[in-house]
């Protein structure tokens, strides 16, 4: 199947029942114990997971946070951000969020679906993840202030079985404390855990379905 047919297998089976939290616990990496319900006071937010084509192979659009203290310092994650009072909606919060970071053109996205929102305890965020696409690669303009550089990874490769370990970390929300994580290594060595692996996690499930 070509990149046109998997893209339109993929917005149809995003409309249909999510393989939800047993798909992300697949990959799942907390600093921070889970608790039995969402907190009411949860902040909700919204990510980008960007797929497009790069020589004749789609790719998925990650980014590495810079190094700022905060909860996610310096961490592999998708374009996102909080909710505001000025978005529309949550899938406005992604596009938004994946502007003002990495310069992505919010009308050049074609919102494909959503997976299953992930609640993060470290951070006392409720994420909805939106999956889009782009027809090209594209231009990319960082925010200094909140991104060290992108990251372009090959879908095949990422989910490819290899891509998968077992891995320690230090969360910048608890220092001084390392954890054993399920975890994505790409080819050059970085690793990509927490959220983003669980959400990555869920798509893969989710693509696992597809008949090339």
């Amino acid at each position: 199947m070509d990149n046109k047919g998997r893209i339109e297998w993929l917005r149809e089976r995003l409309q249909q029942a999510l393989p939800g939290r047993s798909a992300q616990e697949r990959m799942v990496g907390r600093v921070v114990t889970m608790p039995l319900k969402v907190p009411d006071n949860a902040r909700p937010s919204a990510v980008l997971c960007l797929l497009f084509p790069m020589n004749d192979e789609l790719h998925v659009l990650l980014m590495k946070r810079r190094e700022d203290n905060t909860a996610h310092s310096g961490q592999v994650s998708f374009p996102g951000g909080s909710f505001e009072a000025t978005d529309a909606d949550l899938r406005a919060t992604a596009l938004r969020e994946a502007q003002e970071e990495v310069g992505i053109v919010s009308s050049e996205v074609d919102i494909l679906g959503a997976l299953t929102p992930l609640y993060i305890p470290v951070s006392n965020f409720n994420v909805y993840p939106y999956v889009g696409y782009a027809n090209a690669r594209p231009q990319y303009n960082l925010s200094q202030n909140e991104v060290s550089y992108t990251i372009e990874v090959p879908l095949d490769n990422l989910m490819h079985a290899d891509r998968k370990t077992v891995t320690d970390v230090v969360s910048p929300a608890v220092r001084g404390v390392i954890r054993q994580v399920n975890a994505y290594k790409l080819e050059d060595g970085t690793i990509i855990w927490g959220a983003t692996a669980m959400i990555i996690s869920e798509l893969e499930v989710l693509l696992s379905g597809l008949v090339t």
